[in-house]
């Protein structure tokens, strides 16, 4: 095979694996308090389950408030402690404040739960007009 054929399909074979990791890499939103953690937002019969994805972060590190209709994640990712970093390879991970602020479909909700799970809050948030 010629090296320019070869060249041309590596170069293929990069752009798509970009392309492939460009939806990882996009999934913490860098905004101007710090960054947005990706959700998923589910209606249940009785209220919503809303996931944040936040790998690492200690539920002391964070607040969640409702009100004003609607429900807002914040708090901090710290660096690692009592690990002395002589050498960075890779940060994907973001670090520092973030806040999610999510509009909440028409009507009262309370807070009924929030548990971690998978590197992942869980809040269950019930109905209150019904």
């Amino acid at each position: 095979m010629p090296r320019s054929a070869r060249d041309a399909m590596w170069s293929e074979a990069l752009a798509r694996l970009a392309h492939a990791d460009r939806p990882q890499r996009d999934s913490f939103w860098p905004t101007a308090i710090g960054w947005e953690p990706p959700v998923d937002v589910l209606e249940t019969e009785d209220g919503l389950l809303v996931v944040v994805a936040l790998p690492g972060i200690k539920s002391d590190e964070m607040e969640v408030v409702i009100g004003h209709g609607e429900l807002l994640v914040r708090g901090t990712r710290r660096w690692p402690t009592g690990r002395r970093l002589t050498r960075v390879h890779r940060i994907e991970l973001p670090h520092g404040r973030f806040e999610r602020r999510l509009p909440l479909p028409f009507g009262a909700y309370q807070l009924l739960g929030q548990d971690h799970q998978d590197g992942c809050l869980l809040l269950t948030l019930r109905r209150l007009d019904r």
